[in-house]
């Protein structure tokens, strides 16, 4: 397995690169949206093309789904990967951070968290890394020149909470939410967020807090996906000591029944999860 997740990182590493390289002549919208509804820039639709390539010319990966494609793409293999291929490419327009997310899994798309084999980001910020989850150890990797080279090792969030930072209209929070977001400003947390799930997360992992997509009014279900964000991101976050939730139960212990499942998000350190699920539980 070690084999396969090394040469799936390398490919999202040589990936990355590429499509660092290209961000600023693709920043129009293509023709379509994608099957949820979001419109697609050109940037989007290149990532997505090019990681498909990339991933399945991998002997052992089996398929390759994304959030910008219907179906997933099939080959043989034992894996099978989930993409986010630029996640807050939105950003785009405004030259502001976006990312990458990666989820490895050992059973056929959609598919349980308890499937996912390992996990990982690419951040395109004012450098570009690439962080990952496997066997319960996160690593941060610099990514330059088609290499990665390893920044930082054993990452743990940090026990001392400083940011947050939570999406979606205020004014469309259910209320319980409300009263919990306002708590979290009583704590004299720093608001944090940037439209871009990677970048937030980021931040979570170098500072600790809480990171949030939470459910809302019209849309109970959220607007974060389960297989090619939730579970990675979680997975991620968990493994350097931090938990996650939709609210009542963490996000790994959730089983996709449908590719484009959508779920809340919530992501940071422990103490703070179990806050919220009590918040939002009545307690």
């Amino acid at each position: 397995m070690t084999d396969t997740i090394d040469a799936i990182f390398d490919a999202v590493a040589e990936t990355a690169a590429e499509v660092r390289g290209v961000l600023g002549e693709r920043r129009s919208y293509a023709e379509g949206h994608n099957p949820t509804g979001d419109r697609q820039l050109a940037a989007d639709v290149y990532a997505d093309e090019l990681l498909e390539q990339r991933l399945l010319d991998i002997p052992a990966v089996g398929s390759y789904a994304s959030e910008e494609r219907d179906a997933v793409a099939e080959d043989s293999g034992s894996y099978h990967v989930a993409s986010d291929p630029l996640d807050g490419s939105s950003n785009l327009k405004s030259n502001n951070g976006m990312g990458t997310i990666i989820g490895v899994y050992d059973e056929p798309l959609p598919a349980a968290g308890e499937a996912l084999q390992a996990a990982a980001y690419v951040l395109y910020g004012p450098t570009t890394t690439m962080v990952t989850a496997v066997d319960e150890t996160v690593t941060e990797y610099l990514l330059e020149d088609d290499e990665r080279s390893v920044l930082q090792e054993d990452i743990t969030v940090p026990a001392d909470p400083t940011v947050y930072g939570f999406g979606g209209r205020a004014p469309d929070w259910p209320d319980d939410f409300s009263t919990f977001v306002k708590e979290i400003e009583e704590r004299r947390l720093k608001l944090r967020y940037s439209g871009a799930m990677v970048g937030d997360v980021n931040q979570i992992l170098t500072y600790g807090g809480l990171f949030g997509y939470p459910m809302l009014a019209d849309q109970p279900e959220g607007k974060l996906r389960l297989l090619f964000e939730g579970h990675p991101i979680a997975a991620i976050v968990s493994a350097a000591g931090g938990a996650s939730t939709d609210g009542t139960q963490s996000l790994l212990t959730k089983e996709a029944t449908e590719l484009h499942e959508r779920t809340p998000v919530f992501v940071g350190n422990e103490s703070l999860i179990d806050d919220l699920e009590s918040a939002l539980d009545g307690q």
